[in-house]
């Protein structure tokens, strides 16, 4: 968990219950395979995962960034 989840809110698509099709019946042996519409929420799931962590990374580097000395 990170800090920052206790003091806002969940973004609250991180799972949709009503496409989640993942439970085996009895009986069924076969993998479900993946339609279109998962496969392109599953890319921009990704895509944001990579630009958050790029800010992640911003907002570090400038914290423990050595301070800038003055010009003499």
């Amino acid at each position: 968990m990170i800090l920052n989840e206790l003091y806002q809110r969940d973004p609250g698509a991180y799972q949709d219950i009503n496409q989640d099709n993942s439970q085996p019946e009895m009986g069924q042996l076969r993998k479900t395979r993946l339609t279109l519409r998962q496969i392109s929420k599953l890319r921009q799931m990704n895509d944001i995962r990579k630009i958050e962590f790029s800010n992640k990374l911003k907002l570090i580097k400038t914290q423990y960034s050595p301070p800038a000395e003055p010009a003499m």
